[in-house]
């Protein structure tokens, strides 16, 4: 009799250890198989005996419960890794996915913020330069005074939190995972770890590394505390921010700023993506500084800076209509 669970614990830690999947994809993985070991059983079958017309029916099942296109591609990635696996492992002598094509899905372009809020989120009234000293250097952008004690550090935090998100085009998880060692000054870099674990090494701008200066000299130790962490991005306890914290931060922060579209991490990822194809970078840099591992994911940007360009053509052009 097959084993269905430990042949699942043994994908799941081919998984972590020879892929470097993250835990919410293994998590994922996880649930998708044990709902079709559950489908099989009913069926009277298993991982050995079922067969392509098997998986066929667990899609439509799928399918006709709702499922959208996205979760049912998800599904058949999940099975033709795992019958991938098998067959590596000399568990079957084929593969039930072969024949099976994955839906198509719907192409949904990712949401921007405009130059304009951005600017209105950093305090700067929506100008690039206003908020700075002739030198370039930051004048006080929080509308805030020194007598609001360690309220100012964490708004200083939120201020260079901010500058990264948008200035490195970061994923949330890459940015409460940050350390102080991975800020390098002199090179005006940021190392992080993505998906898989995998490190890679971002640019960054004048304005974030004054203001990470500003928040490591003045304010982060103040935060900290006793506590004992090398995390970049501490709480009001001196502890690493979560994802769900950095998502409240900033929907209160916009708030505050009277930015009235909806914020959240993500959407300053596609901002850094989309204003620097806007401003002429190529597609293959955008890729290495996202840390895409197919171009193909990067190129959604385009269509978004196409659709700027028509946009901007049907506005001001006479012959346009």
């Amino acid at each position: 009799m097959v084993q269905t669970e430990a042949w699942i614990k043994k994908y799941l830690t081919y998984l972590n250890v020879e892929r470097g999947l993250s835990p919410n994809t293994r998590i994922s993985y996880e649930r998708d198989l044990k709902k079709f070991t559950a489908f099989l059983q009913q069926r009277g079958k298993n991982f050995i005996s079922c067969d392509g017309n098997d998986l066929f029916l667990f899609l439509l099942q799928e399918k006709n419960q709702g499922r959208s296109a996205r979760t049912l591609a998800r599904h058949l990635a999940t099975l033709r890794g795992f019958f991938s696996f098998l067959l590596g492992e000399e568990m079957r002598e084929d593969d039930p996915t072969e024949y099976l094509t994955t839906p198509k899905l719907e192409q949904h372009l990712p949401h921007v913020l405009s130059e304009d809020s951005i600017y209105k989120l950093m305090g700067e009234g929506g100008e690039p330069d206003k908020g700075r000293d002739k030198n370039g250097k930051s004048n006080e952008r929080t509308g805030t005074t020194d007598s609001q004690g360690k309220d100012k550090g964490l708004l200083m935090r939120n201020i260079a939190m901010i500058e990264v998100l948008y200035g490195c085009g970061l994923r949330v998880s890459e940015l409460v995972g940050l350390k102080v060692s991975d800020i390098i000054f002199e090179t005006r870099t940021l190392r992080c770890r993505g998906k898989g674990n995998k490190e890679r090494i971002v640019p960054i701008g004048e304005y974030a590394l004054e203001v990470l200066q500003d928040y490591l000299d003045h304010y982060r130790e103040e935060l900290k505390g006793k506590n004992k962490t090398e995390i970049l991005f501490l709480n009001s306890r001196g502890t690493a921010l979560t994802r769900q914290g950095v998502w409240d931060i900033l929907k209160k922060w916009a708030q505050d700023h009277g930015v009235k579209e909806t914020i959240y991490p993500h959407k300053f990822r596609h901002s850094f993506a989309t204003h620097l194809l806007d401003h002429g970078a190529d597609l293959r840099s955008v890729q290495e500084m996202l840390g895409h591992a197919d171009i193909s994911t990067t190129q959604i940007y385009t269509h978004l800076s196409r659709q700027r360009l028509l946009e901007v053509f049907r506005r001001a052009h006479p012959r346009a209509d």
